[in-house]
């Protein structure tokens, strides 16, 4: 299902529901440009003996390209589970971003979409432009429109550039900081101006009631033309606003379109307009939040600043009610949701620099931030090459084909999500993520049937740590999550919030069986299921079901398989293989 930036906010709630009611999630992206292989086919030498990078290296220039790209595409596909019928039900989403924030913000990003931001690659290095004019030429020959992109996009701000507006919009609104400025000596029209400004407003005080209660202060004439580019200029309205400031404290400014109004202080009416400006600050903020709020939900974040009108305004889409949503928050907050992809490794650099933050410079930092953002992730990579680092091929497409052979487990299409039962349209970052899920169903259930994996698993002496012999391996949950913990201690303990680290199961796949789900159900849930149950289920006959062997389903997450499995990434061609 494509979401255009026009629907997308009155189908959030609709989307933050899916995902609180999703087993896992899948994610893919598409780029609008790669890392360089700078170390492809580099000679051995004293420091690299093999002439491959380290760990280091690879991130290091993953990062780099992750700062200087961004994310033009991207797809999450929402995987429930129907325990009733035995399968597993996936709903594919595909978003476009638009890089650019409004002009509002006091945020400065190049826009890929943008000839400004072409120009400024361009005059820096262009090795840069040369990878990203490649991906960009891959992407539209699968089909990419860069233009409809553009036009249909959807903001985002990381929390970063988040907490960066809070603060800056803060600061515009404390007066106090204001540094006063006077004019040069030799600008006559500016100070022929503040004289005029103080004998008006004078004169204005003295007058005798009847008098307007305000006055609007303009250039000599204004009143005959009032047009915008025939008013104040912006440097003329900033010495206007200090003197009233400063000289008449008993007064306020604002700010019209070529002129400024002044008039008596009145606390009641000052107060209801500070707390305008920061109703509609948070609105807009909240829209170019955008596209991160589903990355939140995915993730067990703050929902909070959510403003309900806009979705309860939406039409033609089922929106849960604000209670409900008021539910979801609490059910999502510090609860993060298994996330899955394929080849995660660059996808997770790229994933934290476009919607969390600034990335740090070890790789080891980044590890444990992504353990603490996302405790639960899953490498189809890692799992197909598990038992074969050397697996010929393991891309994506191919491993969808090879899989579709499996029976088990059953995935269905969800009936409102009909896009991909048939099109298949490689390299759109909806259909990439949907496949990702697939290929995850089928090749985790599958290995999970074979029992290969009780020859990897821990000894039960080892004290938690597990470091598998195989290639690749990058999170290893065990050791990974002791270390997070021992940070977590050290922290403080004072915040009233959930961990944002912590896990709340929430789905059978988290629990061991289907039935410790219910202990965490409030009644009217469990009533609920019990109530589909009964009106979703066929009737059973007798003596359905002998003879029959239970569907297959992914194995829960306190298992050994996980031990094995997850929280482990695959990354190739490097010294620590």
């Amino acid at each position: 299902m494509d979401v255009p930036g026009r629907t997308f906010n009155s189908a959030l709630a609709s989307l933050i529901e899916v995902i609180a009611d999703a087993a896992f999630v899948a994610i893919d992206f598409e780029l609008s440009g790669i890392p360089p292989k700078s170390y492809k086919d580099q000679k051995a030498t004293k420091d690299r003996p093999t002439g491959k990078p380290s760990l280091q290296d690879r991130y290091a220039e993953n990062k780099l390209a992750a700062e200087k790209y961004h994310i033009l595409q991207m797809g999450i596909t929402c995987v429930g589970e129907n325990n009733y019928r035995g399968e597993y039900v996936v709903r594919p989403y595909n978003f476009n971003l638009k890089p650019g924030v409004d002009k509002g913000m006091n945020i400065s990003r190049d826009s890929t979409y943008s000839n400004d931001g072409m120009n400024k690659l361009r005059e820096g290095v262009k090795y840069y432009v040369k990878l990203m004019l490649i991906a960009m030429d891959f992407l539209e020959e699968h089909g990419f429109d860069r233009e409809a992109a553009r036009k249909t996009g959807i903001h985002y701000l990381s929390r970063a550039e988040e907490a960066r507006e809070r603060y800056l919009n803060a600061q515009s609104q404390d007066r106090a900081r204001f540094t006063d400025v006077e004019p040069n000596v030799s600008d006559t029209k500016s100070w022929e101006l503040l004289k005029r400004l103080r004998e008006e407003v004078n004169a204005w005080k003295t007058n005798k009631p009847p008098k307007p209660d305000f006055l609007n202060f303009a250039p000599i004439g204004y009143a005959k033309h009032p047009f915008p580019d025939q008013g104040l200029n912006n440097f003329q309205k900033f010495l206007v606003h200090q003197c009233i400031r400063k000289e008449y404290p008993e007064l306020v400014t604002s700010t019209q379109a070529g002129f400024i109004q002044i008039v008596a202080y009145d606390k009641d009416r000052e107060d209801g307009r500070k707390e305008y400006r920061a109703r509609t600050f948070e609105e807009r903020l909240a829209k170019q939040v955008g596209l991160r709020w589903l990355v939140e939900a995915i993730h067990g974040g703050d929902l909070s600043k959510i403003n309900p009108d806009s979705f309860i305004r939406g039409g033609g889409v089922r929106q849960p009610t604000i209670s409900r949503f008021n539910e979801l928050q609490k059910q999502l907050l510090g609860c993060s949701t298994v996330l899955v992809g394929h080849n995660l490794f660059m996808d997770l650099i790229y994933f934290y620099a476009c919607f969390f933050g600034p990335l740090p410079n070890k790789v080891e930092d980044f590890l444990l931030i992504i353990n603490q953002l996302f405790p639960r992730i899953i490498d189809t990579k890692y799992l197909a090459t598990h038992d074969d680092p050397y697996l010929h091929n393991s891309e994506l497409s191919k491993l969808d084909e090879r899989l579709s052979r499996e029976a088990e487990p059953k995935i269905v299409l969800h009936p409102s999500h009909p896009k991909y039962d048939s099109a298949k349209p490689f390299h759109e970052a909806g259909y990439d993520s949907y496949m990702t899920a697939k290929v995850f169903l089928r090749l985790a259930v599958k290995l999970e049937a074979s029992a290969k994996y009780f020859e990897d698993l821990p000894s039960p002496i080892d004290d938690g740590f597990y470091t598998p012999p195989e290639m690749g391996v990058l999170i290893d949950y065990h050791e990974a999550s002791k270390t997070l913990q021992a940070v977590n201690d050290a922290s403080s303990k004072s915040s009233s919030q959930p961990s944002s680290g912590s896990t709340v199961p929430r789905t059978t796949f988290s629990h061991t069986t289907k039935f410790d789900l219910l202990g965490d159900l409030s009644q009217e849930q469990m009533d609920t299921l019990a109530l589909g149950a009964r009106a979703g289920e066929p009737e059973a006959t007798p003596d359905a079901n002998i003879g029959r062997d239970p569907p297959r389903r992914l194995p829960a997450w306190e298992s050994g398989f996980w031990k094995v499995y997850g929280n482990k990434l695959r990354v190739n061609g490097t010294i620590e293989e």
